[in-house]
This record gives C-alpha cells, structure tokens and sequence, in this order.
C-alpha cells in the first residue's frame, strides 16, 4: 500500500523505498506473466535442403541452394549464443550477417524480446507466401507508377485486377475485391482515407528555427537489379555491388521506388522523430486529452507530458522494438527473403530444379510480365544488394515503426484533423493542396506505419505477412513500455489512451 499512498516530496529513505517498489512492481508483472513456446512455420525442419530458410551470405550452390554443413554450423552458432562462436560464421563473401547476437539483448523496460509471441510465418508451400509474392512482383513492375496515377494506369489496374482473384491474398478489399485505391495498401483505422502516403512523409519539418522539406534523394526510374541470374547467385553467396545511379532531383514522395528508397537510408527513428515534429508544431490542441496539463490554470508540461518527454518515449522504443524483431528473426522464424523465394521460383520453372511452390504465383500474370520484361523469373530488387543479410519474419522497419506511432498515438489527440493537408504531384517536384475527406493524425499515423513497412515490399526486400506482423509486436512493445511507466508520474494522471492497429481501444 505504501506505493499507492505515497505522493510529493519524500525523504530521501521514503523516496528509495518507493522507486524500489515502482520498480519492482514492474519487473512482477513481467516475471508472473505465463511462459510461451514461440511456433514457426515448421519449414526448417520439413525441407532437409533448407529452401524455405533465410541463408543469405553463406555458400550456395549453382542453385542458390545453401550448403547444408554450413547452414547446420550457422545453426549451432546462432544456438549458442557465446560471442566467440560468432566470429566463426560460415560466411562465403564479402557481406557479414547483421547483428545476430541482438537477439539475446536484455531492455530495462517494457517486456523482454523472449516474451512477446509472434504467429508463424506462412510456409513455402502455402497459397498465401504465393499471393505475397504475386503482390511483390506486381509491385516490382509499377514502382516507377505515380500514386496518383494508379486509378488510370494499365499496370496497377491489371494489379488489382489479379490480386482479387487469389485464393488467400490478405490485403485490403472493397466489397471482396482489391481496387486500385486500396492496392498496396493497409486496412488499418483510418489509412486508406485520403492520399496512399501519410502528410507525416511531404509536410515541412519544423527543425529548431528552421523547417525541413521533405525532398528526398532517389534512385533513376526503371533502373532494378538482380534479374540477372549470375548477379542474383553471387549476391547470395555474399557478393557487394557498387551502388545505385541517383536521381539528380531531389523530390516529394510520389511512387514506390521512392518510397523504397526512403526506407533504404532511413536509420529507424526519422519517421516517428519527424512525425512528433510535425505534430508538436500544432499546439496544444492536438495533444491527447488525458494530458494532465491541458486544463490547468497555472502550469504546462515539459520533462513530464510535454514535448521532452514524448520525443525520448518517440526515440525510446525503436531499439528494444528493433530487438523484439531480431529475436524472432535469428532464434525462432529464419524466414527467407523474397529475394530467395524469387530464385527458387526461377529454377522451377526453368526446370532446374523442383520446388512445392503453390501455383498461384506460378501461373500469375504478374511472372510472366516479369519474365517479358527482364529475361528471368528472379525478383526484381529495387537496391544493388537486394536484401539485408538477416532474416524476413518480421521485418525491423515495421517494428519500429509500429513501436514509434504506437507513442504518438498515445500522447497525441487520434481525432484532431491534420490542417492544411497536402499531395505530391505526379513528378515528386512539388505539393498542392489535398481535397478530400478530412485526414486524422490517428488515421495518417497508420498510414505512416504501413508507409514505411511496405515500402519495403515495394523495394522487393520484404512480404506483406513480415510487415503487418512486424507492427504489431512494435505496438506490443510500446504499449509495455508505456505500462511501465505509467505509475511513475507525480500529475493527477487518468492513463494512456490509443487505438490499437486492430482498431481496439485501449487505457494504459
């Protein structure tokens, strides 16, 4: 009861007894919370040649298969956990794996990366990885198509078109089919109103005295990589290419490569940073009504509930929700990349090799597009390197960017209307004003969040299914955070109030 009863200044006995209960009270809860198995897809296990698991940067065969010792040796490591062992990866290149070790980091808030459980992720053969797929090479062959342009154009149309006619594509519908207002889109609360990208990627930054356009650097049209087999086989076993050619233009956000190449360059909290940035500029009338200071007569929040204490909660959460990721990546899913899925497609139906790979990608429109266009069945990747060297499920970026607007949403008003809302032109040079339906922050904070997970998909590095998994152990993540820290507040406090990504509402 002391902790309950105990309010302002305390001596200095009184005060480290009630940090010490605060505190202990946090890691309780943790500690008596049911002890989970963590499933996968079981594919590791079904395919004795290891093709349905993540191997990047190990040795390979002529047909990018991973050499079994090694994988087992990789395996035996990454089990270990001992830092030397590590230093001993069967690596076959240039290209070393990304921070295997991340998986066994403790955090000091929030729950502990073992904790959180994620569903497996859809096996090799299933007809799901086989719609995602679909999507990716669709979103290959229009990465160059406006946003605004997608009602019209014959790619994006004929997208869609396909799309609703998978047997388990999981994106968003209207009226059971995919439209091209929802094609490469999210069904979260409130995104799919209004433009495709979020007014948290084109409004100018408030920075300091200053303000930051948002003009991005991006890579020249047309320009895709690893469709060529050789390539494709010496960037498995490790291979560095040189670099991608730029566009000498810097523009708004306004198709899907640059939006994969903002996710290329992005090191994990600009978009939430950038985000509360833009949020903080309107006032105190967007901040969330439970904020103990909106009605006071005599103070304003600062350290506590003001802008220094939501941009360390902003900045917080991306690490321990980066570790929740990789956790799941190295020790549970081992996913293989899209990249790798699209070479064992390209062998099949080259006849090189035999694969249960389910026929809805087989037969797809999207393939044989891809193959007229590029000579291969191999992905096209929107980076020189294709993907990074760690495994899909679930993807980093999703998770701290699904920890990052999880913050915002709860120290920020979901409701309040984005004033002066804007849309890119079709040439990425400028922004006019947007006409439409009224864009929340809830609803362009979702749309931020799949912004940033698909972008990846759009970059040919990531699946649909790693993405919105991804979100949703961030949420998980901030949500503990903000539950630990709840009860440490001397203000008059009533809790955290947010919409969920399933669209429930919940007080912390």
């Amino acid at each position: 009861m002391i902790f309950k009863i105990i309010r302002g200044y305390l001596s200095a006995l009184k005060r480290r007894l009630k940090a010490f209960i605060i505190r202990v009270k946090a890691a309780l809860f943790y500690k008596t919370l049911p002890v989970q198995s963590h499933p996968n897809n079981g594919d590791e296990k079904r395919y004795s040649d290891k093709i349905a698991n993540f191997s990047k940067g190990l040795p390979h065969n002529k047909l990018g298969e991973v050499d079994v010792d090694a994988y087992h040796k990789y395996i035996q490591i990454l089990k270990s956990g001992d830092p030397d062992d590590f230093e001993n990866l069967p690596l076959a290149g240039e290209r070393k794996l990304v921070n295997p070790q991340a998986a066994y980091a403790f955090e000091m808030a929030g729950p502990d990366s073992h904790q959180l459980v994620l569903p497996p992720a859809p096996s090799f053969n299933s007809s799901e990885i086989a719609a995602e797929m679909v999507e990716l090479y669709w979103q290959a062959l229009t990465r160059d198509v406006p946003f605004n342009n997608y009602d019209s154009n014959p790619l994006t149309i004929a997208a869609a078109k396909e799309l609703s006619r998978l047997s388990d594509f999981q994106g968003p519908k209207v009226e059971g089919k995919v439209t091209t207002k929802t094609l490469f889109r999210d069904n979260l609360p409130g995104a799919l109103t209004g433009p495709y990208i979020s007014q948290f990627l084109w409004k100018d930054i408030p920075y300091v005295s200053s303000k930051i356009t948002q003009r991005y650097r991006t890579t020249k049209a047309k320009e895709d990589y690893l469709t060529d087999y050789d390539d494709w086989l010496a960037v498995q076993n490790g291979f560095i290419p040189p670099g991608p050619n730029y566009d000498p233009t810097l523009r708004y956000i306004r198709n899907g490569r640059d939006m994969a190449e903002f996710v290329h360059n992005d090191l994990s909290i600009e978009s939430g940073l950038n985000a509360c940035l833009i949020l903080h500029s309107y006032g105190s009338v967007a901040l969330d009504k439970n904020n103990p200071y909106l009605h006071s007569d005599t103070q304003v929040g600062f350290s506590t509930f003001g802008i220094p204490h939501i941009l360390n909660f902003v900045t917080k959460v991306a690490r321990p929700g980066l570790e929740m990721a990789w956790f799941q990546k190295w020790l549970v899913h081992r996913r293989l990349r899209p990249e790798e899925f699209g070479g064992r497609i390209h062998n099949k139906l080259t006849r090189k090799a035999d694969y249960p790979i389910h026929r809805d990608v087989l037969c797809s429109k999207a393939l044989k597009k891809t193959y007229k266009k590029y000579g291969s069945y191999l992905l096209p990747q929107a980076y020189p390197e294709g993907c990074p060297t760690h495994p899909s499920y679930p993807a980093g970026h999703s998770t701290f960017v699904g920890a990052t607007v999880t913050i915002l949403k709860a120290f920020y008003d979901e409701t309040f209307v984005i004033p002066d809302p804007v849309v890119a032109t079709s040439n990425g040079c400028s922004l006019v004003p947007y006409e439409g339906p009224p864009l929340t922050v809830g609803g362009e904070l979702n749309k931020l969040a799949y912004n940033i997970a698909i972008g990846r998909d759009a970059a040919g590095v990531h699946y649909r299914a790693s993405g919105i998994r991804g979100l949703e152990l961030g949420e998980k993540v901030a949500i503990g955070i903000l539950r630990d820290y709840k009860d440490t507040y001397n203000e008059n406090f009533k809790g955290f109030t947010l919409t969920k990504f399933d669209g429930t509402t919940i007080t912390i």
